[in-house]
């Protein structure tokens, strides 16, 4: 096999658009909104577990130690326990996990930014499916 076969094949086994290619699983993880959020809420700095779960509002105990538990084993966070009465618990980004707050900061920044217009869309679009369905109901 040469080198360049050997590169195409390598592209080919990181093919996200392949349901079981590993790069799609990492980009599904990522997606998760608990996950963008939680790792955000990481951007400035190590914060408890009652840090972020504060900071993340709506997140479960359940979905917020699932999500910490995603980010630990996928290397993008880390878990340190300080012995002490009680038993402090702090998370912190990896580098691998800083490495994403470019794009995490700039999709959440985009979010805020368009989510009148993203509203608007939606609105005009649920006035013409409901327009259809009137239309389909009375004829």
């Amino acid at each position: 096999m040469t080198a360049a076969e050997r590169r195409a094949e390598a592209k080919q086994a990181y093919d996200a658009y392949i349901a079981q290619c590993p790069s799609r699983k990492l980009l599904d993880a990522l997606s998760d909104k608990w996950v963008s959020l939680v790792l955000t809420a990481l951007a400035n700095g190590p914060l408890r577990y009652s840090d972020l779960a504060r900071t993340v509002a709506g997140v479960s105990q359940k979905m917020l130690t699932q999500t910490l538990r995603g980010l630990e084993r996928d290397g993008l966070a880390s878990r340190t326990v300080t012995a002490s009465v009680p038993v402090r618990v702090d998370y912190r980004l990896t580098p691998l996990g800083t490495s994403l707050l470019p794009l995490m900061a700039a999709i959440k920044e985009w979010a805020e930014s368009h989510i009148e217009d993203v509203e608007l869309a939606r609105e005009h679009y649920d006035a013409q499916r409901d327009g259809e369905q009137s239309g389909r109901n009375s004829g």
